[in-house]
């Protein structure tokens, strides 16, 4: 077994068998007749977290911390349900929320539900950038 995360790159080729889908398939169970059997399911096409893990590991050891961060990110979005993260987005995007605590707020929420410990520290730090920049909606 190797140490060295980058041994693992690209992750298909030299090792398929740690890539899982959340229903537990592998790489291999991918063929059309499992498609068409109904044994492949839409979420089975999802990345996991811990594959982003992996690749965040490989990144890393390759020096590029920046790509491991967002993939840490990544991995931590993963598990969280579509229409939160799409509301996430939208209450991020300047003028959308009316000030930092709604910001605050959501980002504990996704601390407690999810774990998300990089993406709230993320949401509290744009929230001190946004209420330095006066990007909340204004009040009449």
């Amino acid at each position: 077994m190797t140490s060295d995360p980058r041994d693992l790159y690209p992750l298909s080729e030299k090792a398929p068998e740690k890539i899982r889908t959340a229903n537990g398939l592998g790489l291999s169970d991918f063929t059309l007749e499992a498609v068409l059997a109904g044994r492949v399911k839409p979420d089975d096409l999802a990345i996991t977290p811990e594959t982003l893990r992996m690749q965040a590991d490989i990144a890393r050891a390759s020096g590029y911390d920046r790509l491991a961060e967002n993939l840490e990110r990544a991995a931590e979005l993963a598990v969280v349900p579509q229409p939160l993260l799409l509301d996430t987005y939208e209450l991020l995007r300047p003028g959308r929320a009316h000030n930092a605590q709604q910001l605050h707020d959501r980002a504990e929420e996704l601390l407690s539900a999810y774990g998300a410990r990089r993406i709230a520290a993320l949401i509290h730090e744009a929230a001190e950038v946004y209420e330095r920049r006066g990007l909340f909606t204004r009040r009449f």
